[in-house]
């Protein structure tokens, strides 16, 4: 049965087509690569799961662990699959030779990153292109024309995901969170395009739910298989019905393909359920990592609630269950609630239709007045960093980054006064004319996004490499131990043995103390003459039998991690 006849009687949107202006590309690319582009060059991996993934991919590509079991220090991961390895072991050697190893690696995730983006705007796109999504046609004409309407609401989606904040820092880094949240926007997309685009719709569910399951959530790929199979079996469209044996298939290799990961002694099945957390931490965090999508589409579900089982809701609904879901078993875990994200900004465009004026002016006003101080907050403190006033805000960020370095940058510096300017203009733009387009509300949540972030990540850059960077640590751990020595560091993080082997150069290991008559060896046979314990900070380093304790040292951020270096006794000093 098709949806037309029924759509009329209960759509709340009613848009005419003055409504649907186009957002110019030129702008849709601009407001990417602000969002893309900043945090992508000119800084190191920061702790502690950006290096630890690091670690893994650069031990790969360097030949020191093998492809099906990657490890720093002997130290396997313990969760996110192969397929994320490899993919930044790979493009590591792509650019052996031509680029840092670090930015290699994060270029691939960049470009994830960039697909999450376009899928979700291709999503949004087939999803408003339905029946049951188009708005009601008006009494005497000028209603939105279909693929004007679908693009609108595209657009709105689009920018709601760049102004999810849950995306900005986790979006930005080189761990298997991004592909598992590529796989989940593909198979977003897949139920989206498969009534007009079929093929591309098969091909994406049969990649998505592998790509999951080989990035280490192949529970979470399960249970969007699950939805894909009550969306499909429950679809009036012939073409929906003929979709399902293909979230049929890609279910089943996902399920494979996560057993063989296992009996492989990779990470295939990983259960991290029943992990305690107050209910008090799972409001706050899907409070501020939802913001500004979970409201909207809380609005979209209500207004819309006569079609919850209608695609352009089911969809986007029921995905975004199954990531609150999944960081709920989890413990509020705010990496699994990730997936959710693009689904929340889905169902946020729908409500761009039946929005009215006073709540997307509260939600332009609050953008400006955030945004706006948050940038001259941004500004305030690194021109005190530089000149040392007001000497309050100086002496504020000497308390929490103790002996910071300044490093003057002038094309940081232009680069924060050009994202500042454009950032004034979209303000006058938004506020000096009424505006039609339907995407206009969520203009400036995106923006302010995208200039806090460009601004953290050029005028704040060095400072924020300082406080999250291993490498300050290591140049003091240097300083007692060379880098021709070998290093043993049982117990320590693969964020902190990564440290030691890309910022100090040391050969390390990280697995568990082996004792004999008080020495010290190494699995490989060789025996280390320098030991490394992580410490908490403001713990003293204990005594050991055998060694001598030479020093301890920490980040020059206040409370940070430090490490107590040993030397094995009558060794000597190289």
């Amino acid at each position: 049965m098709s949806q037309s006849h029924h759509a009329p009687t209960v759509t709340p949107a009613l848009v005419t087509q003055k409504a649907v202006r186009r957002l110019p590309r030129w702008a849709l690319i601009l407001f990417c690569a602000a969002y893309i582009l900043p945090g992508l060059f000119g800084r190191d991996p920061w702790k502690n799961e950006d290096i630890a993934s690091f670690g893994h991919m650069w031990s790969v590509a360097l030949g020191q662990a093998s492809w099906l079991h990657p490890n720093v220090g002997g130290v396997l991961p313990t969760s996110g699959g192969v397929l994320p390895y490899w993919l930044g072991s790979a493009s590591i050697m792509l650019f052996n030779g031509w680029l840092d190893p670090a930015l290699a690696a994060r270029i691939p995730f960049a470009l994830l990153l960039t697909a999450v983006l376009a899928l979700t705007w291709y999503t949004t796109f087939h999803l408003a292109r339905t029946d049951a999504a188009q708005p009601l046609p008006l009494a005497f004409g000028g209603e939105a024309a279909p693929v004007d309407y679908a693009r609108a609401v595209a657009d709105g989606a689009l920018l709601a995901l760049i102004a999810s904040l849950g995306l900005l820092q986790l979006g930005h880094e080189t761990t298997p969170e991004l592909l598992q949240l590529t796989g989940s926007a593909l198979f977003l997309y897949s139920l989206a395009a498969a009534q007009t685009r079929p093929w591309p719709a098969r091909a994406a569910t049969l990649a998505s739910l592998p790509i999951m399951a080989a990035s280490g959530s192949p529970s979470v790929a399960l249970l969007l298989g699950l939805t894909g199979w009550v969306i499909c079996g429950r679809s009036r469209h012939q073409e929906m019905r003929q979709h399902l044996p293909w979230v049929l298939g890609a279910w089943v290799m996902a399920l494979i393909l996560a057993t063989a990961l296992t009996q492989l002694d990779l990470p295939g099945w990983s259960w991290r359920v029943g992990a305690r957390f107050a209910l008090k931490d799972m409001i706050g965090l899907v409070i501020w990592f939802t913001w500004p999508t979970l409201p909207l589409a809380a609005l979209t579900v209500w207004h819309w609630r006569r079609q919850t089982m209608r695609r352009h809701i089911a969809v986007p609904l029921l995905s975004a269950v199954v990531g609150f879901a999944a960081s709920l078993t989890m413990g509020a875990n705010d990496r699994a609630l990730l997936q959710a994200l693009p689904a929340l900004a889905v169902l946020a465009a729908f409500a761009l239709p039946i929005l009215q004026r006073s709540l997307g002016a509260a939600l332009d006003w609050f953008s400006v007045f955030f945004f706006t101080i948050c940038a001259a907050a941004i500004w305030l403190i690194y021109v005190a960093m530089h000149t040392g006033m007001p000497a309050k805000t100086a002496a504020n960020v000497a308390k929490l980054v103790p002996g910071y370095q300044v490093q003057y940058s002038t094309l940081a510096l232009v680069l924060g006064i050009a994202g500042t300017v454009a950032w004034l203009g979209l303000v006058r733009w938004r506020t000096a004319r009424h505006s039609h387009a339907l995407w206009k509300s969520l203009v400036l949540p995106a923006g302010g996004v995208a200039l806090c972030w460009l601004l953290f990540l050029t005028l704040w850059l060095p400072v924020l490499d300082q406080a999250r960077s291993y490498r300050l640590l290591l140049s003091r751990v240097q300083a007692v131990a060379p880098a021709s020595e070998c290093i043993h560091a049982p117990g320590a993080s693969v964020a902190l043995l990564t440290g030691l082997e890309y910022f100090g150069g040391y050969q390390v290991d990280g697995r568990p103390l082996g004792y004999n008559a008080g020495s010290l060896l190494l699995n490989t046979g060789r025996q280390c003459n320098i030991m490394v314990l992580r410490m908490s900070p403001h713990q003293p380093g204990p005594e050991m039998i055998g060694w001598t304790k030479v020093a301890q040292v920490n980040q020059r951020t206040r409370n940070s991690e430090s490490v107590a270096i040993y030397r094995r006794r009558g060794s000597g000093a190289h």
